[in-house]
């Protein structure tokens, strides 16, 4: 039997399958499209108050000051179910904030299958263990190399009162119909 017979082996060719989940994905995109209600988030380092007004929590990370290049530190964002992690990389980075726009933090959940991402600072990435998927945290967390098919999803980030500040997602996270519960 060739990959493009069906089971009974008849010879009738297969078409392109769409499963339900893609489906309800590009109705749900379309639907919010259409109403205009796509929450647009603002990644440049001067976070406009509307993040909040769409729903998503401030959450304090961690003091600006305290923050070394080459630092990592562990949180969840937007609730307690949602693993990130805030980089300071040694070099500027889309939708980055701080000393040379160089602090962004991600959502550490594989949009692939959504496996734990870790940071690997000998390559300057984000890596997922389970499928090899890389992303560049320095490039909006856009996928480098292996099989997801989005990026990691951004956390937007400002800076108030000397403190780094969580206030959004630019992306969905994975596993999820809303990054908002």
């Amino acid at each position: 039997m060739t990959g493009q017979e069906d089971e009974a082996g008849c010879g009738h060719r297969r078409t392109a399958s769409v499963d339900r989940r893609k489906v309800l994905q590009w109705g749900g995109a379309v639907g919010l499209a259409a109403t205009g209600a796509v929450p647009k988030v603002s990644l440049a380092q001067e976070v406009t108050p509307a993040v909040a007004e769409k729903g998503f929590p401030v959450f304090e990370v961690a003091p600006l000051a305290k923050i070394e290049v080459g630092s990592e530190i562990a949180f969840q964002y937007p609730d307690a179910d949602s693993p990130a992690v805030l980089l300071r990389l040694d070099r500027p980075a889309e939708g980055g904030i701080g000393p040379g726009q160089s602090i962004v933090a991600y959502s550490i959940l594989c949009t692939h299958k959504g496996c734990p991402v870790a940071f690997k600072r000998s390559h300057n990435m984000l890596l997922c263990g389970c499928h090899w998927s890389s992303f560049d945290p320095a490039k909006a967390g856009r996928m480098v190399i292996g099989q997801a098919s989005e990026p990691l999803p951004q956390i937007a980030l400002e800076v108030s009162n000397g403190v780094v500040r969580a206030v959004g997602v630019a992306g969905l996270i994975y596993g999820r119909h809303t990054n908002i519960r």
